[in-house]
């Protein structure tokens, strides 16, 4: 009986990928890209909230501490030197200012500047009774905001 013998031929090396590859991978990438940035930006524009949100409410803290010392909000100011708490939040993303005082009352508010500014919350406002806003200007409520 006669043997055969088959040759195997070298396989032609594949070399790179092919242009729909390619393409299919870029896609993958686009779709992806397009669904993880909003929600990176949201959870960054939360996180800096929170820093609005914990400057106001040390700020009242201080604004406490000052009419029980005094037995008045007014005179209270803000800034270096004799003032109360600096102009801007811990993080600089939002402007603290006190809005109104009187002798057993204020109002203060954080105003988002810099990258922050547009944001959904727009300014977070705080006063003595504890209530907690939020600008006209917010698409958000506050509860939604301040949460």
């Amino acid at each position: 009986m006669r043997r055969v013998h088959f040759t195997r031929r070298p396989a032609a090396r594949r070399r790179g990928f092919t242009l729909i590859e390619v393409c299919i991978v870029l896609v993958v990438v686009a779709l992806l890209s397009a669904i993880a940035y909003p929600s990176y930006h949201g959870h960054v524009a939360r996180s800096r909230r929170a820093d609005a949100k914990q400057s106001l409410l040390d700020l009242a803290q201080r604004l406490e501490r000052f009419y029980t010392e005094r037995g008045t909000y007014a005179g209270a100011t803000l800034g270096g030197g004799s003032g109360l708490y600096p102009t801007t939040s811990q993080a600089g993303h939002y402007t603290l200012a006190i809005g109104s005082q009187s002798a057993d009352g204020f109002t203060i508010t954080a105003t988002p500047t810099g990258s922050q500014t547009g944001d959904a919350c727009a300014a977070f406002g705080y006063n003595h009774l504890g209530e907690q806003t939020v600008s006209s200007a917010a698409t958000l409520s506050a509860g939604k905001c301040w949460q």
